[in-house]
């Protein structure tokens, strides 16, 4: 008996060869190194959590345990988008405020961080002139910063971003400077040989060579912003997540400030692996 097929489309024979193959044993091998790499941080997480409740259930334990965290915060983890005027926001407007204070600042920050490291990486008598000047600046507390922010701008929110790109900046100058230093002198050499100007040596040389430096600086710079804005806004006051915490702890709302500081966390974690993959993405791009 024979089996009568029909010829597959054109259309479709042409797609064919353009679609990738799915292979099943690599999809399962990616599975594998997948839940490999996400298992032991569930379990431990886990096992946190359950010490956790076991050693906060009694009616005399200090802080609340998981359970009742989730039932005091329930309306607010629910319903971050709410609005009702004033600083009583959800924490999706909470948070959006603070990274937005947070990203002027270290946009500022990057920016002349990175100038400024270039200059210092790239001449002896910069670095000699500023380098002693970077080290005593860059031990100064974020919060010491503030109180002088606030009498230069007389405002509170010029003087957030001012902390954050203060405190942000440090990190930045001086890996973007020790990826210039390192730069090895044979390239420089071809870069005499070649007479290559100064655009096309730092687009061609110099930043190709420092961007895993850059990178790092702004990898450490972004959680510095994010650590300076949560502790400046405590003082300042206004719509931001550091206030929320130091509103709920005014009110003896500890159940509310554990979540905040999950959430600030998580924002915190996500921050760094959003500079740590364009930092490979521009890495990949400028030795391509």
């Amino acid at each position: 008996m024979t089996v009568r097929t029909e010829p597959m489309p054109k259309f479709l024979a042409g797609l064919s060869g353009r679609l990738p193959t799915l292979d099943r044993a690599a999809v399962l091998r990616w599975l594998r190194r997948r839940l490999a790499a996400a298992l032991p941080p569930l379990v431990m997480l886990a096992l946190l959590i359950g010490l956790w409740e076991l050693l906060c259930r009694g009616g005399n334990a200090p802080l609340p345990a998981p359970s009742q965290v989730i039932a005091d915060t329930w309306d607010l983890i629910s319903d971050p988008f709410f609005d009702n005027g004033g600083t009583d926001k959800g924490l999706f407007w909470q948070i959006t405020a603070s990274l937005s204070r947070v990203a002027e600042g270290f946009l500022i920050s990057a920016v002349v961080g990175i100038s400024l490291g270039v200059l210092i990486g790239q001449s002896s008598l910069a670095f000699r002139g500023l380098d002693p000047i970077f080290q005593v600046l860059r031990t100064v507390p974020p919060l010491a910063w503030l109180p002088l922010s606030l009498a230069a701008f007389q405002a509170a929110n010029p003087s957030a971003i001012f902390v954050i790109a203060i405190t942000s900046v440090w990190p930045i100058i001086l890996n973007t400077a020790v990826g210039i230093r390192n730069i090895p002198q044979d390239y420089r050499n071809v870069a005499r040989v070649l007479r290559l100007s100064g655009p096309e040596f730092f687009f061609k040389i110099m930043l190709p060579a420092s961007v895993p430096f850059m990178f790092t600086g702004l990898r450490i710079g972004i959680g510095l912003s994010w650590l300076a804005i949560v502790a400046a806004e405590m003082l300042i006051g206004g719509v931001g997540i550091g206030f929320f915490i130091w509103d709920a702890w005014n009110s003896s709302l500890i159940s509310e400030i554990i979540v905040a500081l999950i959430a600030v966390g998580i924002v915190g974690y996500i921050l760094d692996r959003l500079i740590g993959a364009l930092g490979n993405l521009v890495a990949g791009n400028v030795k391509s």
